[in-house]
């Protein structure tokens, strides 16, 4: 990765997302301008709008108008030959991008080797909606930061890291905390890191803490519940899934995931929102009543 020539584009410049990963053959004008050195994406000015094409390099085949539906044999094609795979860990949204470090590509590599793509793709969203949200707050935090928490905070859901009996988040930010401390990342740092993750199913407190801890909490409710969905554009929303897809289902996916990384431990879910995912997935769970736990202790009074 090549942080100096990634270039950023506003997201109202996203008219239209074209996701391609192959070439044209068939229609074969040989393409000229597939190798430009512009990782990951092509920015074509032309017609009403600015567009932003993710996944293609190429450009219009010497012709300036938009590239949109209903226009296609204005469309570039090109030989096989031609390379059009997206990276998107490359690509730039209203100037957020993945950190370009090498911990951070190490981080990448590992929840890619560990998570399910339902969980990779979920927490590299999260990344993006918790620092779009710093941007759009102004809000001054380190982007190597949240990322890491980010990509780590289901960690405790995977079998890997699961098989302990604390509260998956736990799990999930001790792994972080164990792969900072290998980096030798300030202590102040490694627990901002460490509180971000564990307490990002806890509603009510990331807010008054440091800004990678709100913002990672802020991508989650954005990423899982929709909170603050219109403050993010429809360009956003478009550009973030087009790279990291969320599929077709998943809602349903994700409350799985919940269900099968808690499952074996349901008394870690007293007191925090996860209760209910095993309610909903269980109908033999029986929660925690904090109310009778008063009512039954020891004391006379």
């Amino acid at each position: 990765m090549l942080a100096d020539r990634r270039v950023s584009y506003p997201a109202d410049a996203v008219a239209f997302l074209l996701y391609s990963r192959k070439c044209n053959a068939a229609r074969g004008s040989r393409c000229t301008r597939c190798t430009i050195e512009v990782p990951s994406f092509h920015f074509q000015r032309g017609g009403p709008k600015r567009i932003l094409y993710i996944g293609v390099r190429a450009a219009l085949n010497g012709n300036e108008s938009p590239m949109t539906e209903g226009n296609e044999a204005n469309w570039h094609s090109c030989t096989e030959g031609c390379n059009h795979e997206l990276d998107a860990a490359n690509i730039v949204i209203d100037g957020v991008c993945i950190p370009d470090s090498k911990m951070a590509g190490e981080v990448r590599q590992l929840v890619r080797d560990t998570e399910t793509d339902l969980l990779f793709n979920h927490s590299t969203r999260v990344y993006f909606f918790g620092a779009l949200t710093g941007k759009r707050r102004g809000l001054k935090f380190d982007p190597e930061l949240l990322y890491t928490g980010a990509m780590f905070h289901d960690m405790g859901l995977t079998e890997k890291y699961s098989t302990s009996q604390n509260r998956f988040e736990v799990d999930s930010a001790n792994a972080a905390r164990a792969f900072l401390r290998a980096y030798a990342i300030a202590e102040r740092d490694v627990e901002a890191v460490w509180d971000a993750v564990a307490l990002h199913t806890t509603p009510g407190i990331p807010e008054h803490k440091r800004a990678e801890v709100a913002l990672l909490t802020s991508g989650v409710e954005m990423d899982v519940m929709g909170i603050a969905y219109e403050q993010f554009s429809e360009a956003q929303r478009d550009a973030v899934l087009a790279a990291y897809p969320r599929g077709m289902s998943f809602k349903l996916g994700i409350i799985h995931a919940f269900h099968q990384g808690m499952k074996h431990r349901p008394d870690s879910t007293f007191g925090t929102v996860n209760d209910d995912v095993l309610a909903y997935c269980d109908p033999s769970f029986k929660r925690t009543d904090f109310c009778k736990l008063i009512l039954e202790s020891p004391w006379r009074a």
